[in-house]
């Protein structure tokens, strides 16, 4: 008889490339992994996996297995998605990860109410400001911002937002016998820039005569942080200019407490996107939490 369960244990060590990893993913002990591994390679009289003292890999029979596992674990869950839905609505684990800011600020309040809405079904969020892959993460969905590098995954727009170019009023004033009303006196300031970004330091900006230029910061960063809530306390600090997402700054904005620069220039729009893993079966919970946070972040504006 096939045990799913080993299945699955196996399918997150390969994935994770580690027990340890793996044992966190699924919630359980690496004692408990380690153990329903071997005895999966004893009932096939095959080794799947090769172990080092830094990653555990499939073996190339463990390769082809791994393959099989993942499509018959998907078939298994889409069978299991539909006998529940008719009877109980969406159940089992949705795992999410998104970006610290734009998470607990849109994400995680609708988390919650889809919660509400679907009581049979845990969900677990994951907070981070790096990309995690979502196939070793076991993630369902993972919320991108920004411009979308090419992958192999299923994507969705979910909405666009504007960037601006902002100062807190102390820093401005430092600068103010040489105010800041124009594309060459902004490269010439001093800038907070977002370490994970490929060029923080360089856009295409639109000019009020809707002249699209490049537009490059002069000198490297005075400041560099790897993520918007880091950058957004620098600039409110003080120390220097950041760009920021409009939906992150707006508060900030209407109390006074930042100021956006040279607002007749427009630089790129950003997108937030919901990322899935590309399988033939999408489970019905990533359908409905994508549609339930697309209309309800279109409804918000």
């Amino acid at each position: 008889m096939i045990n799913l369960q080993r299945l699955e244990m196996f399918v997150a060590v390969v994935e994770a490339g580690s027990f340890t990893k793996a044992s966190d993913t699924l919630g359980l002990t690496k004692a408990v992994v380690s153990f329903n591994i071997k005895q999966l390679e004893g009932e096939l009289g095959v080794s799947l996996l090769t172990r080092s003292t830094r990653r555990v890999s499939a073996t190339d029979s463990g390769e082809r297995f791994y393959q099989r596992c993942r499509q018959l674990l998907q078939d298994a869950e889409r069978v299991l998605d539909e006998v529940r839905r008719d009877h109980t609505g969406l159940i089992g684990l949705l795992r999410i990860t998104t970006t610290p800011e734009y998470g607990s600020r849109v994400v995680v309040p609708a988390l919650a109410e889809f919660s509400s809405r679907h009581p049979q079904l845990r969900i677990q969020h994951v907070s981070s400001s790096k990309n995690d892959d979502l196939i070793s993460g076991r993630f369902d969905v993972a919320i991108r911002l920004g411009q979308l590098a090419d992958s192999s995954h299923h994507a969705r727009l979910i909405d666009r937002f504007d960037i601006y170019p902002v100062a807190s009023p102390d820093y401005l004033n430092t600068v103010k016998d040489h105010p800041i009303t124009t594309l060459e006196q902004l490269a010439d300031a001093r800038w907070i820039a977002h370490s994970r970004l490929s060029a923080p330091l360089s856009w295409q900006v639109t000019t009020p005569s809707c002249e699209s230029v490049i537009f490059n910061v002069h000198s490297p960063a005075t400041i560099m942080a790897d993520n918007a809530a880091s950058l957004l306390a620098f600039a409110l600090g003080g120390a220097g200019i950041a760009l920021l997402p409009a939906w992150l700054v707006k508060e900030e904005l209407r109390l006074g407490k930042l100021i956006q620069l040279l607002p007749d220039h427009h630089f790129p729009r950003q997108g937030i996107y919901a990322l899935y893993p590309n399988t033939r079966h999408v489970p019905e919970k990533v359908r409905a939490f994508i549609d339930f946070l697309q209309n309800r972040v279109v409804c918000a504006q």
